[in-house]
Order: C-alpha cells, then structure tokens, then sequence
C-alpha cells in the first residue's frame, strides 16, 4: 500500500488487519481476536525479524503494534510512510518520541493516517484513569501503586504514567499545589518515582498480569480506585475498539479515552 492509498477501511468488506509481535501473548491474542470478529480479517502475523514489507504486501489497512519498546517507534514510523493505520500497545514512549510521531504525521498530511497510542486497552483501565482526574481535584493526597508480571520491561508502566498525568491535570484544574510530603529522607527510593508530581510505587511479580491501585487522601478519609486485568483476553475489547476507529481518527491520538465518549 502507498501512502496516497490510504483510506478509510469499506464497511462492505472486512477490514484487513496485520498484527506485529504475533508470536507474544498479547500479540497471539490479539490475532485470536481479529479471526473471531466477523469485520476484521487478520492477512498478516509478523514475528521477530520478519520484515514488514509483507505488512504492505498482505495489503493491510490497519496494523496493531504489539511488540517491544526498542521496536515499536521504527515500526510506528513505517506504518505511517506506507499509508497504514496503526494501533499500539507497546509502551515505552516518551514525549520527545511523541513528538518526532506527531512530526512525521504532519509531514504525512493529507494522507489521513490514524495512530492510536493505548497505555492501556483494558476498559476498565481506561475509567479508573478518567476516575482519577476527577477525583484528583477533591483530594490532597494521591498515589499510584502498579504491578505487573516480571517480563514487563519499563518501570513504571504507561497506564501508570497515563493516570499521574491525568491526576496531574485534575489538581492543576483545581488549584491544588504540590502533593503534601514531609519526607526528608530517602537514601533507597522507598517513596518510589515521581511522574508529574505523584508518587508512582513499581511491583514486578511472577502471577500477575496487570493491576493498578490509585490511592487518594483527604482529612479522615481514603478513596481507592483499583482494576486488574486478571487475564490478557482483557485487553482485546479496547483493541479491536482501537482497530475500528482509528481510520476516523488521522493524526496521533494518546489514549483510548479518545475513542471513547466519555465526556
């Protein structure tokens, strides 16, 4: 496919689907997925290695991105340059890489290329962090504590970083300064990272898949969000969400909030 080519997928036909990092647990669900819905077809599974050409060759429309953070910008970057629609769950973006995305997109004007970056294609996932900057404004006191299985490779993970920023943004809406502190002492980083502002605690463990606990404190009181996605077949709502929407939506959209009419 050319980059003038790209369109949005024909409602007469399935949409043509290539998953990238097929061989992976979320990539093998994913492809699941795409063959069980009746508008999707799935033309292509690219492994480690395999050269994307056969993305364009397969004349796929939309490609998911589920591999690893060294690899997801390259292959963002050639989705875009072949006129395909991406959807990417691979975390590890930055906003210096946001940036240069955003760049190259607009370099790309015209075409109507679609990316969406999910932290999180977890439904649920998705409200606790809306939940979260609304809550951030009534609240002196929030923490995010994230736990993942031990194979999650960054720390803290995206959904987390996505959940700070938007607490972020709730206390910045309410006039709320610095989150109360008095620590003066942390030789050993016990208070964990700190990502705009909020406390962000890591856990890796064997049996977990991916969980978030977004603490709030007020005078004599605590409010706790709290989702966990217990298995991976979680995320795949939110993903084929992700799959059929994105045509609609050129250019670069984080979150897939975005997607979503949540107000």
């Amino acid at each position: 496919m050319s980059p003038a080519s790209a369109s949005t997928p024909s409602a007469a036909r399935p949409t043509r689907v290539a998953v990238l990092g097929a061989a992976g647990r979320m990539g093998a669900a994913a492809c699941r997925a795409v063959e069980d819905a009746d508008d999707l077809e799935l033309v292509a599974r690219i492994g480690r290695g395999d050269d994307l050409t056969a993305v364009a060759d397969a004349g796929a429309e939309v490609a998911i991105d589920l591999t690893v953070p060294s690899a997801t910008a390259d292959n963002v970057a050639w989705l875009i340059d072949h006129g395909i629609h991406a959807v990417v769950g691979t975390t590890g973006w930055t906003e210096e890489s946001l940036e240069g995305l955003r760049e190259r997109l607009a370099g790309a004007e015209g075409v109507g290329v679609g990316v969406l970056i999910a932290p999180n294609f977890a439904i649920g996932a998705v409200l606790a962090m809306r939940f979260a900057e609304v809550a951030a404004r009534y609240y002196d006191s929030a923490e995010i504590i994230e736990m993942h299985h031990e194979n999650k490779l960054d720390a803290p993970s995206g959904t987390a970083r996505h959940t700070a920023a938007a607490i972020a943004r709730g206390r910045a809406a309410a006039g709320l300064g610095p989150v109360p502190d008095a620590t003066e002492k942390d030789p050993d980083g016990a208070r964990g990272a700190v990502v705009d502002g909020i406390h962000v605690h890591a856990v890796r463990q064997r049996g977990l898949v991916a969980h978030e606990v977004v603490q709030f404190g007020g005078v004599g009181e605590q409010f706790v969000l709290r989702h966990d996605s217990f298995d991976r077949i979680s995320f795949m709502p939110g993903v084929l969400l992700g799959v059929r929407e994105v045509a609609s939506h050129p250019g670069l959209t984080v979150g897939l909030d975005g997607f979503m009419d949540l107000g």
